[in-house]
């Protein structure tokens, strides 16, 4: 495996692939967590998967646990086996759900650091975790969400989250994941760990169709515009497995948004979209 950051030379088609690699998804027993971890194996990847809903497809290992619950998480994380070369931290939720910010991202922060802590996650591994276009516009609230991540313990995290109204939601966690890899992307490239995410637009898995009016709503006139579909989670897994692998290893610290060009379109102006560009910060 070439190191991150270097000139490998690794044959292209190899440099897709996952054959030798552990993967760990967390999150995986749906929607885009679950495309992810068969697209991994798929890939010659050994898989391991964690939720808290059982595992219903095939898979070298699965272990529930519950994001909620810091001891569920911390034995999760001591029970794989290492090395991990690639992290696909998947799982988010609603709002309206109970502990939304333990399951978007303390608990998915918390098991990162500890595999690392570990030594299980370590140079040569790769990240990748789900953000959406909810979290866009998160350079302008930078001294709130680095206030936050400035609580690396999960005890303090959610006490800040409960002593700051309203950000116990959807939209605060993806500005949080946002923030936290485009921060992060330094500081684990040292340790010889690449972290990126991924910007999904609508997006047609479970968790979208039990919320249909708003999130398979949201961007309807652009597609049937261009003829085309909610994207499906294959191909936002297909993305995922491309930022963990070799082939990927000079992009770090990004969020790349996969939304058949969405967003772009409507930040230049080619297509009018005001929810876009409020979100972006760039009206009011």
């Amino acid at each position: 495996m070439n190191a991150p950051g270097t000139k490998g030379e690794t044959v292209s088609g190899e440099a897709f692939r996952y054959d030798g690699k552990n993967v760990v998804v967390v999150g995986g027993a749906t929607g885009m967590g679950a495309a992810a971890a068969q697209t991994a194996a798929e890939l010659g990847a050994t898989v391991t998967v964690l939720d808290v809903a059982e595992v219903t497809y095939p898979v070298a290992k699965s272990l529930k646990v519950d994001l909620r619950d810091r001891p569920s998480v911390e034995a999760a994380a001591d029970a794989i086996d290492g090395p991990v070369n690639a992290l696909f931290s998947c799982a988010g939720v609603a709002d309206g759900t109970p502990g939304l910010m333990l399951i978007n991202f303390i608990s998915q922060r918390h098991f990162l650091d500890r595999l690392r802590a570990s030594g299980k996650l370590g140079r040569g591994a790769a990240v990748v975790m789900i953000s959406s276009v909810a979290g866009l516009g998160w350079q302008s609230n930078l001294a709130q969400v680095h206030d936050f991540l400035a609580q690396d313990d999960w005890d303090a995290a959610a006490k800040w989250i409960e002593s700051h109204e309203g950000t116990d939601n959807y939209f605060f966690s993806k500005q949080i994941i946002n923030t936290f890899v485009a921060h992060q992307g330094f500081p684990l490239l040292q340790e010889g760990i690449r972290i990126n995410a991924v910007m999904p637009g609508p997006t047609d898995t479970p968790l979208a169709r039990a919320n249909a009016e708003l999130w398979l709503g949201f961007g309807s006139d652009y597609r049937e515009k261009l003829g085309i579909d909610a994207l499906s989670p294959k191909q936002i897994a297909n993305v995922m497995a491309f930022l963990c692998s070799d082939a990927a290893n000079g992009i770090n610290g990004v969020t790349l948004v996969v939304d058949a060009g969405h967003v772009g379109a409507a930040i230049a102006g080619s297509y009018e979209d005001p929810i876009i560009t409020m979100l972006a910060g760039l009206s009011s």
